[in-house]
């Protein structure tokens, strides 16, 4: 871990994905998760989207089985509450398996991946139940957030436990004149959380050679998840090899 105790969440989204291309069952999703927790991986994550275009509702009950076996570690599973998120969270618990966290994230349907935040105050008074309910489930709840300090205050008020920073902007940033500013931002947007008492997540196109530089700068950063840089490295250097690799930038 990183001097901050920033935890690495793998995303096996993208292992699905090449599965789904054929009726074989592999690669598997259960496999790749097994792999990068014992290389070290505090935790997973999956999206279960409502069209199972990726992880299918049956791989989010296995990985759960799985995850019994690793009572250290953590399950998180996002997507946006008002589609299919909190049945299938309702189904694990159901089940016996374990879960986390839950991070919420406004995914309009088939959107092709995240890119946006929640924006308040248009969205408090309808996120403000269905927080109540997941926190009911006993999840820790996660608003996907854009890197807007002012509205940190408001994430706390609507129950919220910890925001994950949309990093896609400081990834895009990266090898341009703007790279000092992005991380600015989000080390204030972090910052104005941690004051309100929120704990902070990130993710979205961090990869090996953006992140050490954002967990050392963004103070408290709990938690990276971390799917398609992450999946693609494994391409090239096996599941094992990259986990530690990502783990060393921390």
């Amino acid at each position: 871990m990183s001097r901050q105790h920033t935890a690495l969440s793998v995303n096996v989204n993208k292992v699905a994905l090449v599965r789904n291309t054929r009726h074989l069952g592999i690669p598997s999703v259960t496999r790749a998760a097994t792999l990068c927790l014992q290389a070290g991986a505090h935790g997973i994550t999956v999206h279960p989207r409502p069209d199972q275009r990726h992880v299918r509702t049956g791989d989010v009950f296995e990985l759960g089985e799985l995850l019994k076996a690793w009572p250290d570690r953590e399950y998180n599973i996002e997507g946006n509450p008002f589609h299919n998120l909190l049945e299938v969270a309702r189904d694990v618990k159901a089940r016996g398996l374990p879960l986390h966290q839950l991070t919420f994230v406004p995914d309009s349907q088939g959107q092709f991946t995240s890119d946006h935040g929640w924006a308040f105050p248009s969205d408090a008074q309808r996120l403000m139940p269905v927080i109540a309910e997941a926190r009911a489930l006993g999840a820790r709840v996660s608003l996907f957030m854009d890197p807007e300090p002012a509205q940190m205050a408001a994430a706390k008020a609507v129950g919220a436990d910890r925001v994950e920073l949309y990093t896609e902007p400081y990834a895009a940033a990266w090898h341009t004149a703007e790279r000092d500013a992005q991380l600015e931002r989000y080390r204030a947007a972090a910052q104005a959380a941690l004051d309100v008492g929120l704990g902070v997540n990130a993710g979205h196109d961090l990869n090996r050679d953006n992140l050490g530089a954002f967990v050392r700068t963004v103070p408290g950063v709990a938690e990276v998840s971390i799917g398609h840089a992450l999946i693609a490295d494994a391409l090239e250097m096996g599941y094992a090899e990259t986990v530690r690799a990502y783990l060393a930038c921390m």
